[in-house]
């Protein structure tokens, strides 16, 4: 992988973030290579994360700044969105129990970054055949700002508002088909109903040494 996008969430995983091109090939040159799972969500595969409610809208408002780049980008309209963003009702793996409820966003991470400054899943791993999942109940604007701040730490898991686990596999459904954040694009999704699930090891990268992969 080449460090050349905006949050470089999932370089920041294989530990290349920072690596120039000459690096990279260095590490090419060697040859040594593992094999990491990847997602597959509404049809799509995905090597880092997909995510809906907030943070696909934040995706979204990244589009409309042209004076920033880089992880200073995601932070700035992170921030805007948390006054303004309202949640969506969402039932998950189909259930129509306590579900169903007004979800301020759902992530679905095989890698640990998202939106570049923050540690969404810092338990991760993109070799254990799991994703892990982050639910965060909607909330007033007071606590979307300590969410906030404990995203970018990586301790938001320990918030009342926010559940996490790792699974193989969920299903989500929504009122109508949803914006899907899926690898730091902006995407539209096919159905209201989405399923998502890993697929173990099918994907060879190559990783800087010493990588918690």
């Amino acid at each position: 992988m080449v460090p050349a996008g905006t949050g470089n969430d999932f370089a920041k995983t294989l530990g290349v973030a920072s690596h120039a091109p000459a690096q990279i090939a260095r590490l090419v040159a060697d040859g040594a290579s593992t094999r990491i799972d990847v997602g597959i969500a509404d049809g799509r595969y995905f090597i880092n994360s997909c995510g809906f409610g907030f943070v696909a809208s934040v995706l979204d408002a990244t589009t409309r700044v042209k004076f920033l780049k880089g992880d200073v980008l995601y932070v700035y309209s992170a921030l805007a969105q948390l006054f303004t963003y309202r949640g969506l009702p969402v039932a998950i793996d189909g259930s129509a129990n306590a579900s169903e409820r007004e979800l301020l966003m759902v992530t679905v991470s095989n890698g640990r970054y998202l939106g570049g400054a923050f540690r969404i899943a810092p338990e991760a791993s993109v070799t254990d055949g799991e994703l892990d999942v982050c639910l965060v109940r909607d909330a007033n604007v007071l606590q979307r700002v300590r969410l906030f701040a404990a995203a970018i730490r990586g301790t938001h898991g320990q918030l009342p508002a926010v559940r996490t686990f790792t699974a193989r596999g969920m299903s989500l459904a929504f009122a109508s088909p949803p914006a899907i954040e899926l690898d730091g694009e902006l995407r539209q999704a096919r159905s209201k109903d989405i399923r998502i699930e890993c697929v173990p090891r099918a994907l060879r990268v190559i990783a800087a040494e010493g990588a918690r992969l």
